[in-house]
């Protein structure tokens, strides 16, 4: 598993053991297409990676020049690859992205109070990578949903097992895209009240 693009461009991360089977790291195929879609948007965003596992998603974020990015996780190997693999990007780096990984138990809650001030005013980006078929992907859905940590013309993408069927939209959430790449789909969400209400169903 490597940096698709950037300024870590082709850094192999650190993965899990093969029978640890808690952590499973988006596919290099599936996280490029993810990117390439996402594009510019990117760029001086502010990222909250959640059930971050390795990380890549939020060093692919930050490759690309986020601008922040917090990553979340709660299970002990998870934690210890995110700072190993967040320290094999930052050698050589000179920038100033700001970078946080937090502890917390995602099944529960999102840690609202344990977030950074950098990132008071939300994020611009938020990647949710939960246990495939758990229902927990509904549950983040629903915190995000009752929060206030998307901005207003932000994403929440939503990794899933390509079978699993989300909802269209919920109460200040709403499915603007979905993208199938093999046993995976990402599901797209913006605020319902975006601006820019023309190009509403588009990223």
């Amino acid at each position: 598993m490597r940096i698709i693009s950037g300024i870590a461009k082709g850094r192999k991360l650190i993965t899990p053991p093969l029978y640890e089977k808690c952590i499973r790291p988006t596919s290099d195929r599936a996280r490029e297409a993810l990117f390439n879609i996402l594009g510019q948007r990117v760029v001086n965003a502010t990222v909250l990676d959640l059930f971050a596992g390795t990380g890549a998603l939020g060093l692919e974020a930050f490759s690309r020049k986020a601008r922040f990015v917090v990553f979340i996780d709660n299970n002990h190997l998870a934690l210890q690859l995110i700072k190993k693999n967040i320290l094999l990007c930052l050698t050589g780096y000179s920038g100033d992205c700001g970078m946080r990984v937090l502890k917390h138990d995602l099944t529960r809650s999102l840690p609202l109070k344990k977030l950074p001030e950098e990132t008071r005013s939300g994020f611009d980006l938020i990647f949710a990578d939960p246990p495939y078929a758990q229902n927990m992907s509904f549950s983040v859905l629903v915190f995000v949903n009752n929060s206030s940590l998307l901005t207003q013309n932000g994403l929440l993408i939503v990794e899933e097992r390509h079978n699993v069927e989300l909802p269209s939209s919920l109460s200040t959430l709403e499915q603007i895209d979905k993208r199938v790449y093999g046993e995976t789909v990402f599901c797209f969400y913006r605020s319902s009240c975006a601006t820019n209400v023309a190009d509403n169903k588009h990223i």
